[in-house]
């Protein structure tokens, strides 16, 4: 279990804090979407998250434990893929891989066991500078992955990559999860957080605006439509209604004219993004 209370951080010391107030927590075997635009903050809950900066406001637990008192060992149940993928462009992805799996002091996976599971065995003894953008954030996943965390921080980990490729990324994602990992999404994606996440938040100006799960938050903020085409007195028209407010036009139409399409959707959570902060999640 990770806890995150009261978390705030300024960067200039003069009160201007970029995260302000902050509390979540993640329990084991859960996918935890942090959702927000570029400067929201979720790169800086991360680094105080792993360390990397030292926490001002606020506390991060682990099972109890607070990060500052966290030793080395601790990294070896850490997993981080970054979104601009820092790997020696020098080495194979081998290579890469293989020194990486070194700086643990806990078993790691096989190198041609993970590099297969990235689908990039065939190219594992090819310079890491080389590989496409897509072939370099799989390479950083996989490193991400290859000491089995038990806390994995994922930044954008489909991005670049082709629909095929991200839903095998996804499917990994979704592995870690099962085997009981603690698993923190940082994305821009709506559709992937939508997919695999259990829970979400959004975050903007450097507060949590909303949080819950995907469902719910559909629930709460939006609304179910029918979109229906239809003809009346020789002509095709066309209505977009709410499901829970506008049945009975709705059954008026179906039963009384010629329906030519009909099709039902919900709010997604970019609408409902947009909805709660007023302002669009771009990247």
């Amino acid at each position: 279990m990770v806890k995150v209370e009261n978390l705030s951080f300024d960067y200039t010391g003069k009160g201007q804090y970029v995260v302000s107030d902050i509390s979540f927590q993640i329990g084991e075997g859960e996918i935890f979407g942090f959702l927000g635009p570029s400067g929201a903050g979720k790169s800086t809950v991360q680094n105080l998250m792993t360390g990397l900066l030292k926490i001002q406001k606020g506390q991060i637990t682990y099972d109890g434990l607070s990060v500052d008192r966290l030793g080395k060992s601790f990294f070896n149940q850490v997993g981080v893929s970054f979104e601009q993928p820092n790997i020696y462009p020098n080495l194979s992805g081998e290579e890469n891989l293989r020194y990486f799996a070194g700086l643990f002091s806990v078993p790691t996976i096989p190198l041609e066991e993970i590099l297969e599971k990235v689908g990039l065995r065939d190219s594992a003894r090819k310079k890491a500078g080389d590989y496409s953008k897509g072939m370099r954030q799989r390479l950083v996943f996989a490193r991400a992955l290859i000491n089995k965390p038990h806390y994995l921080f994922l930044d954008e980990p489909t991005s670049g990559l082709d629909p095929t490729t991200s839903a095998k990324i996804c499917d990994l994602i979704i592995e870690q999860k099962k085997r009981g990992a603690v698993i923190f999404l940082t994305t821009h994606n709506m559709e992937l957080a939508d997919k695999i996440c259990d829970r979400v938040a959004f975050l903007e100006g450097g507060k949590i605006r909303a949080m819950d799960t995907p469902y719910n938050l559909k629930l709460q903020y939006g609304a179910r439509t029918v979109s229906i085409t239809y003809r009346e007195n020789g002509k095709e028209l066309k209505a977009i209604l709410d499901l829970d407010k506008e049945r009975e036009q709705i059954a008026n139409i179906v039963s009384n004219c010629e329906i030519v399409t009909l099709h039902s959707s919900e709010a997604t959570l970019e609408d409902i993004f947009i909805k709660v902060t007023g302002r669009r999640l771009t990247a």
